[in-house]
């Protein structure tokens, strides 16, 4: 989202209190436990389980991973839940004039549904004629407020499926047919994603989501007037220690473009932001509101960040296809390269200015599929696997190596 003028809109409203004491709360140590007790209070919950390891999935919030956890013993819960807003709910849309919720309901979870372009000629957060400015923004129903529907469930999966209408800022209209699949997977299958056999002693909880969306219209989705893509979004922890890690492929920019895109809410400082020769480093600490991007040409497929106090590493596999149509840009501009956007983005949350609190804080780790060029009745996939691993320093170390092509050393020194 362009959070740089959602927060000025909302100092000006004085809203930004509101959020800052929700994140303060939804940020205190809590169990996997201790978090699905809460939502259960507040939503229908489907917890995935195989041994010791849970997922928790919520239908009312378009099917979306709120939070996992290594072993429902212990004290891990690796998505950031935003407190406030699930136990407030969905107000009537009278009720929500003049609050956030006008504009967006930030649950929180680590990995949710939604649909892009953000901004630009072919948005589809603004209506047709409407100004680029946040009072008119406004997310779609379908990825904000209203349930998917469960169509199967077994002991480690969950199925959906939704469809809604939507219009571009462009005028063109888009029948959209939505299926989601979340499921738990297990270390035969993780070992195989890493190329990697797992230790023994070390834990793990892993889910991977199938998600694609279907033409359901007589029109075709082009180029000329506008496509649509999968958007998935994942909100964590923030900590000091916490350190996000995007490989690339190195190269000419001649060739293959910018190492990264930090032209987002400005270029980011050095103490927040290290580009190496094959690798870029990104602080999740919730303190600075900032965020990156990294193009299809230069993405490796996977991203991941490493907190060093709680000794957890975090990785993010997507799929990215060898043809393809571009990916779409949602700057909130009228845009001369609409379908020149990242296939994978990092934002770090953080105060917008002396005294005013955050949205969160959270840190977050988004992919993105092409923009999706569909004839009536095709479809396009998206496929994102999120893996959370405890363990010994050194265990972790080979995986890091392995994976993301750096050392746990590396990462906890790379920023200043």
């Amino acid at each position: 989202m362009n959070v740089t003028r959602i927060l000025v809109f909302l100092i000006g409203l004085g809203l930004l209190a509101g959020c800052g004491k929700s994140g303060s709360v939804a940020n205190e140590p809590r169990s996997f436990e201790q978090d699905l007790v809460f939502l259960k209070r507040h939503t229908d919950v489907i917890v995935l389980e195989s041994g010791d390891r849970r997922v928790a999935v919520v239908p009312q919030y378009q099917g979306r991973v709120m939070t996992s956890t290594t072993d429902v013993r212990s004290n891990a819960s690796f998505g950031w839940l935003n407190y406030e807003v699930i136990e407030k709910g969905i107000l009537p849309e009278a009720e929500r004039k003049g609050t956030l919720e006008e504009h967006i309901y930030i649950f929180g979870g680590e990995e949710r549904f939604w649909l892009g372009p953000e901004g630009g000629q072919f948005a589809i957060f603004f209506k047709p004629g409407e100004a680029f400015e946040f009072e008119n923004w406004n997310t779609p129903p379908s990825i904000d407020t209203l349930a998917f529907r469960l169509t199967n469930k077994t002991k480690d999966t969950a199925a959906f499926s939704h469809e809604c209408e939507l219009i571009n800022h462009s005028g063109t209209p888009f029948s959209v047919g939505i299926e989601r699949t979340v499921k738990l997977i297990d270390e035969g299958a993780i070992s195989e994603l890493l190329d990697f056999e797992l230790p023994e002693d070390m834990k793990f909880v892993a889910h991977e989501t199938e998600n694609s969306l279907k033409n359901r219209g007589s029109q075709a989705w082009t180029r000329q007037t506008g496509m649509l893509s999968i958007w998935l979004l994942g909100m964590y922890k923030p900590s000091p220690q916490t350190t996000v890690v995007i490989p690339f492929k190195p190269g000419p920019e001649a060739q293959l473009g910018p190492l990264v895109n930090d032209a987002y809410f400005g270029k980011a400082p050095p103490e927040y932001l290290v580009v190496k020769d094959q690798a870029l480093f990104f602080k999740g600490d919730g303190t600075l509101r900032s965020k990156i991007g990294v193009s299809p040409s230069r993405s490796k497929g996977i991203a991941g960040s490493y907190d060093a106090n709680g000794n957890v590493l975090n990785l993010v596999y997507y799929n990215i296809p060898e043809q393809h149509e571009g990916y779409v840009n949602s700057m909130w501009e009228m845009q001369k390269r609409p379908f020149d956007g990242d296939v994978i983005n990092a934002y770090n949350d953080g105060s917008p200015g002396p005294g005013l609190d955050p949205l969160g804080p959270f840190y977050e780790l988004e992919t993105s599929s092409p923009a999706a060029a569909l004839k009536p009745g095709e479809s396009i996939r998206h496929i994102q696997n999120t893996i959370h691993l405890t363990g010994s320093e050194e265990a972790l170390d080979a995986i890091a190596l392995k994976t993301l092509g750096v050392s746990i050393d590396q990462i906890r020194n790379a920023l200043p």
